[in-house]
């Protein structure tokens, strides 16, 4: 082999070291200059630009994973079903259930069923007592169509709609405490 044969072969060697690890770069610098999304993403609930959540009902829960429903004191058949998968979510979580609260904001200033109150309990249970509180939680129509999540920060981040499959809440709520290394 000659002296320029061996040049040759160390330069494209090199060319092809440095095209390797400069694709990656290039593709993503590609991608962002186009503008381009992934068409599908790994969670189940829509995600909402963070905002952080006030009120004394939350202070309490700082620290923790949070699921709230918004609903009347006399709760119908959806409302249950809420509560329901909310506490199943939570209990899906074997060990890092301690992770997760429940939150059940009355909208009015009636007292729920009793049988009601031993079917969730764990469950917090609070009035809603600030006018502006209800806006804090973002719907289409009503927050009672949604059960929301607030993340150890204060800051409510996803929503599921009441119609949601119970399991798309517990799996997304598991890649959550998995990645957390808070709350």
């Amino acid at each position: 082999m000659t002296q320029p044969d061996a040049v040759r072969r160390g330069r494209t060697r090199l060319f092809l070291i440095a095209a390797f690890f400069a694709i990656p770069f290039l593709t993503g610098w590609l991608a962002y200059a186009l503008n381009w999304t992934p068409g599908a993403t790994g969670n189940h609930g829509e995600l909402l630009t963070p905002r952080p959540v006030t009120g004394k009902a939350f202070e309490p829960l700082k620290g923790k994973w949070v699921f709230v429903s918004l609903d009347a004191a006399a709760c119908d058949r959806v409302c249950e079903t809420k509560l329901y998968f909310m506490r199943q979510a939570r209990k899906a979580q074997g060990k890092d259930a301690g992770r997760v609260a429940r939150l059940w904001v009355l909208l009015d200033e009636e007292k729920p069923r009793s049988d009601l109150l031993r079917a969730i309990e764990g469950t917090s249970v609070v009035e809603i007592a600030e006018a502006g509180q209800r806006a804090q939680f973002p719907a289409d129509t009503s927050p009672t169509d949604y059960i929301y999540l607030v993340d150890p920060l204060g800051n409510l981040m996803m929503r599921y709609p009441r119609t949601m499959d119970p399991g798309g809440i517990i799996k997304d709520l598991t890649r959550l405490l998995k990645y957390s290394a808070f709350g």
